[in-house]
C-alpha cells in the first residue's frame, strides 16, 4: 500500500510539472515588444520611456499590459556561476529594478531567450541551463517569456519547449510562455499543454503583400501571414493561442494597411503585441491601436478565431463568432482599387461547427454596428452595401434582436 501511495505521489509531482501554468492568457496577450523597431539597440531608459508612454497614451487602459524585452538584453557571457547577466551598459540597474519600475506602472514585464546554444543575435542561449534560467527569471519577477528557436542543431522542438515549460513550473513564478518556433514543427498540434501561445509563421515585416528577402531567410507580409491562418483556428482558444507574429502598425505601411492589419489580427484572436516606437507614434497609429471596439473583438471571452467565409472581387469575408450570440464580420479588400460589396444576408446563412453558431437570417433578426465608428447600421434584413477602400477593411458586428 505504501509503495502504491509513493508511486501515486510521484506521478502527481511529475504531471504537475509537465504542464504550463494554468489560468494565464485566457484572452490573447496584449503588450509591446522591442524587436520590430529597435532589434538589439535597447536600454533601460528606452524601456522606462515606453512604460511611461504606454500609460500616458492610453495604451494601458486599452488593454496593453506586457512590456517584453527581446534579444540583446543580456551580456555576451554568463557569469562565473553560469547565470545570465543583464548588459551592465544598457541596463545598469539590472532586470529586477526594471521589473519593479514596470510593475509600479500597472504593467507586466517580459524577457526573451532562445532554446539553442545562442540567441538569434548571438547572446547566451538557454540550452543546458533551462532550470537555472527559469529560477533567475522568477527572481527577476518577470511575467512573460518569449522563447526563440535559433542555434538548435541536435534538439527537437517539442522536447526543448516541454523542458523549458517544466523548468518555469518548477521555479514557481506564474509566467506566460510564448513559443517562438516559427511554425516549422507544427506547435499547434502539441503546444497547448506546453505554452500559452505559439508562433505559426516566420517573422513578419511591415509590408502588405509578398515576402522580404533577408539573405538566408525571408520575412512575411501581412496578407501572406493571413493566408496561412484559416486552417489553424481549431487549435486556438482561452489559454492557448495561435500567434501570427507581432504587430507592424506604425512601422511604415499606409494607414489603411495598418488598420486592416490590426483588424485582422483582432479577428484572428491573435496576441496584440505592438512593435512600433510608442514615443513617436502618429495620431492615426494611436487611434488604430487603442480602438476599444476592435480590441473587444480580439479579447472576446469565447476565444474563437475567425474563419474565411467567402471571397469575391478580391474582397475576403471573415467571420468571428463572439459571446452573447454576437458575430463580428470583416470585409478585407486585398486589391489596389476600392471595391463595392453587396452582402445579401438572406443568401448567406452563417454555420460554424466549431463554435456551434448557426444563423438563418430568414428566421432571426440582427442589428448591425460599424465597429470602427461604433455607429448603428440598421438591421440584417436587406443587403449590406458598402465600399471597402483599397488595402482596407469594413468591420461590423451583428447583435441578435
Amino acid at each position: 500500500m505504501k509503495r502504491l501511495l509513493f508511486i501515486f505521489f510521484v506521478f502527481l509531482s511529475v504531471t504537475s510539472f509537465a504542464q504550463k501554468f494554468p489560468n494565464l492568457a485566457l484572452t490573447p496577450p496584449m503588450g509591446w515588444n522591442s524587436w520590430n523597431t529597435f532589434q538589439t539597440n535597447i536600454s533601460e531608459k528606452l524601456v522606462k520611456d515606453i512604460a511611461d508612454v504606454m500609460v500616458s497614451s492610453g495604451m494601458r487602459d486599452a488593454g496593453y499590459t506586457y512590456i517584453v524585452l527581446d534579444d540583446g538584453w543580456m551580456a555576451k557571457e554568463r557569469d562565473a556561476n553560469g547565470n545570465l547577466v543583464a548588459d551592465p551598459v544598457k541596463f545598469p540597474s539590472g532586470m529586477r529594478a526594471l521589473a519593479d519600475y514596470i510593475h509600479a506602472k500597472g504593467l507586466k514585464f517580459g524577457l526573451y531567450n532562445c532554446a539553442g546554444t545562442q540567441t538569434c543575435a548571438g547572446y547566451p542561449g538557454t540550452r543546458g541551463y533551462e532550470y537555472q534560467d527559469a529560477r533567475l527569471y522568477a527572481s527577476f519577477d518577470i511575467d512573460y517569456l518569449k522563447f526563440d528557436w535559433c542555434n538548435t542543431d541536435g534538439i527537437t522542438a517539442k522536447e526543448a519547449y516541454k523542458t523549458m515549460s517544466k523548468a518555469l513550473k518548477v521555479a514557481g513564478k506564474p509566467i506566460v510562455f510564448s513559443l517562438c518556433e516559427w511554425g516549422g514543427n507544427k506547435p499547434w498540434l502539441w503546444a497547448a499543454e506546453v505554452g500559452h501561445l505559439w508562433r505559426t509563421t516566420g517573422d513578419i515585416y511591415a509590408g502588405w503583400a509578398g515576402t522580404k528577402n533577408n539573405g538566408s531567410w525571408s520575412a512575411n507580409s501581412v496578407t501572406r501571414i493571413i493566408e496561412s491562418q484559416d486552417s489553424l483556428r481549431k487549435y486556438a482558444g482561452p489559454g492557448h493561442w495561435n500567434d501570427p507574429d507581432m504587430l507592424e502598425v506604425g512601422n511604415g505601411m499606409k494607414v489603411s494597411e495598418d488598420r486592416a492589419h490590426f483588424a485582422m489580427w483582432c479577428m484572428l484572436a491573435a496576441p496584440l503585441i505592438a512593435g512600433n516606437d510608442l514615443r513617436h507614434m502618429s495620431a492615426e497609429t494611436r487611434e488604430i491601436l487603442t480602438n476599444k471596439e476592435v480590441i473587444a473583438v480580439n479579447q472576446d471571452a469565447l476565444g474563437i478565431q475567425a474563419y474565411k467565409y467567402a471571397v469575391a472581387d478580391s474582397v475576403e469575408t471573415w467571420i468571428k463568432p463572439l459571446k452573447n450570440n454576437e458575430v463580428a464580420i470583416c470585409f478585407l479588400n486585398r486589391s489596389a482599387n476600392p471595391q463595392k460589396i453587396n452582402f445579401n444576408w438572406k443568401e448567406h446563412p452563417i454555420k460554424d461547427d466549431l463554435s456551434k453558431t448557426y444563423i438563418d437570417f430568414n428566421q432571426t433578426e440582427y442589428k448591425i454596428k460599424d465597429i470602427e465608428t461604433g455607429k448603428e447600421k440598421g438591421k440584417a434584413k436587406s443587403a449590406f452595401e458598402a465600399t471597402v477602400p483599397s488595402h482596407d477593411v469594413v468591420m461590423i458586428i451583428l447583435s441578435k434582436l
